[in-house]
Order: structure tokens, then sequence, then C-alpha cells
């Protein structure tokens, strides 16, 4: 009977022992969870944090794209207006060219014509005049000379034809062989040319020994 006492007394003993391992590792598993719970919410402050700043930087991103968004526009407007501008200015400019360029036609032409009308007068007064060869022949002369002066006035000149043919004032339109003359010299002037200052107004017509 004693014996089954200090059995009982054993068993309680390993009882109250297993008891009290089982709450310290109860207690000890708390710990642990506490301290994982601890864990997880810093993790989670900390990637709240990281998320928060990072949210930030992309906003100050934002806000430097659209400004440098906002620039560029202005700078696209302003180019836009700038080559509007030239545009116009270049049109004005052709279209004040052309003009000019007509007006200095048109003044070349009515100084040109000032000097050949006097010359159509006599012409025609020359028509109407009776008289014979001799008289007539004397007024041709004198329209000749006045036609030339008003060449003169505009500084046109007649082509020299005299010796060697040159491709570059006269045009040969003809070519004979004769030994009398020197090879591509000038025999004979169908027509005669003019220029004026360095502008061929009209080539000389000329015949040309080979």
């Amino acid at each position: 009977m004693l014996k089954d006492k200090g059995d009982n007394v054993k068993d309680l003993n390993e009882e109250c022992e297993n008891d009290s391992e089982n709450e310290k590792k109860d207690k000890d598993n708390e710990s642990v969870d506490e301290s994982t719970e601890d864990n997880s919410e810093e993790e989670v402050e900390e990637t709240e944090d990281k998320e928060i700043s990072l949210l930030g930087e992309l906003k100050k991103e934002n806000l430097k794209l659209k400004d440098e968004n906002k620039k560029a526009i202005n700078e696209l407007d302003s180019t836009k207006d700038r080559l509007a501008r030239v545009m116009a200015e270049y049109d004005n400019f052709r279209k004040r060219t052309i003009k000019e360029k007509d007006n200095i036609y048109s003044d070349a032409c009515k100084d040109i014509l000032k000097e050949v009308l006097p010359v159509l007068d006599n012409l025609e007064r020359a028509v109407n005049v009776e008289g014979n060869a001799e008289d007539l022949k004397k007024g041709i002369e004198m329209t000749m000379k006045q036609f030339n002066n008003a060449l003169s006035k505009l500084n046109v000149e007649e082509i020299p034809c005299e010796g060697e043919f040159d491709p570059n004032l006269h045009n040969a339109v003809m070519h004979i062989e004769d030994d009398k003359y020197d090879k591509n010299s000038i025999v004979e002037v169908l027509q005669k040319g003019y220029k004026r200052e360095d502008k061929i107004i009209r080539y000389s017509m000329v015949k040309v020994a080979n």
C-alpha cells in the first residue's frame, strides 16, 4: 500500500513537472509568436515607408516631367510662331522681288522705246515726204544716224568683224575655200551683231574662209 502511495506521489510529481514544462513551452511559443508579430509589423511598416517614399519620388518625377513637357510645348509654340513669321516675310519678299523685277523690266523697256520712237517718227515723216532719190537717201542716212545715236545712249555697240572668226561673237553661216584669205578669217558680214557691255544681244552673221 505504501508502494502504491509512493507511485502515486511519483506520478503526481511527473505530472507537475510535465505541466510546468508545457507551461514553459507555451510561454516560449507565445513569446515567439509575439516576436514574430512584432517583426511582421515592423516589416509592414518598413514596406509602407518604402512605398510612401517611392510614391513621393514618383510624384516629384511626375511634376518634373509635367514641367519639362510644358516647356517643350512652349518652345514648340514659339518655334511655330517664328516659322510662321519667317514664311510670311519670305512670301512678302518674293512678291516684292517679283514686283521690283517687273518694274525694272518695264523701266528698261520704257528707256529703250523712248530712244527708238523718234526714229520711227522720222521714218513715218519720210514716207509722206515727196522728193527725188537723192533726198530720200539723205533722209534715210539721217534716220540711221539718229538710230545709231539712240543705240549709243543705251550703251549698245556693234560687234567688230575684222580679222579672225570668234565663236563667242560671230555666227559662221557660210564657208569658202579661197587662198586670198587667211584660214578662219572673216570674209563677209551678212548681218551685223550687237552687244551691250559684255552681254551679246545678237551674234554677227558672217562668211568664213577655211
